[in-house]
């Protein structure tokens, strides 16, 4: 009695499955959007044109292929000289870019050879925003000012001849709440002054090269969440954290 009972059921297995299977199959096929479908457009730095200041020059070399040490291939780049009333910065830029210059408008435009590859895209406002800087570097200068905020904090500038690495290098001599003083090596091309004893004035045309020393007398001493003392570089806060109640 039980044999025809689970031929039957067979039967009916084979039945459903038959009529679920067409539906399956006949179900549209989903495909998966793209993460972005943002059109690809043009750097709005790098169609700005750039002001040259009177007084500044901008002259660009010819393309030169030199060799990496992590990598096999050779870099074909120009070199940028920014020369002004302040001094000369060098820059280098790959040759897909090229500076064009109006001698009448006293601007420098910046261009790539395509705008469609990703890789040039990139290097389009980057170029720009560097070269700006330098321009600004050598007409103006460039300044950091740094805040020593807490008790017994300050900072001076003194000779230290027997440390010096070059002729005429200064020191910044800081006290920032250790047992010793940290004296740090002024970089030469930069020029430090300290108007008062918790205020020091950093200045120079490279403003990468003025960054990175603020940035190394501030990693001496970074701002703590709870009272706020420590090393501040030009309009920077933190934002202060309860105490602890125990």
């Amino acid at each position: 009695m039980l044999a025809p009972v689970r031929v039957r059921a067979a039967r009916a297995m084979r039945v459903s499955y038959a009529s679920i299977a067409p539906q399956a199959h006949t179900q549209p096929q989903q495909h998966s959007a793209p993460f972005s479908t943002t059109a690809a457009t043009n750097s709005k730095l790098g169609r700005t044109a750039l002001t040259i200041p009177q007084g500044v020059e901008v002259v660009v070399g010819e393309p030169v292929t030199t060799k990496i040490p992590t990598s096999y291939q050779p870099l074909v780049r120009r070199t940028v000289t920014v020369s002004g009333p302040l001094g000369k910065l060098e820059m280098h830029i790959p040759s897909f870019l090229q500076i064009s210059q109006d001698a009448e408008r006293k601007q420098a435009l910046v261009s790539v050879a395509n705008d469609k590859e990703r890789k040039q895209r990139e290097m389009w406002g980057t170029t720009w925003s560097y070269l700006q800087r330098n321009i600004m570097g050598v007409s103006e200068g460039h300044t950091a000012v740094l805040r020593l905020t807490g008790i017994g904090y300050r900072a001076v500038v003194e000779h230290r001849p027997h440390k010096a690495e070059f002729p005429g290098q200064k020191f910044l001599c800081m006290k920032l709440g250790y047992t010793h003083p940290i004296e740090m090596g002024i970089p030469q091309g930069v020029t430090v002054t300290t108007p008062t004893l918790t205020r020091v004035l950093i200045e120079g045309i490279d403003r990468e090269l003025i960054m990175s020393f603020a940035g190394k007398i501030r990693k001496w001493r970074p701002p703590e969440p709870y009272k706020g003392k420590g090393v501040y570089i030009n309009d920077q806060t933190i934002k202060l954290k309860q105490k602890k109640i125990k």
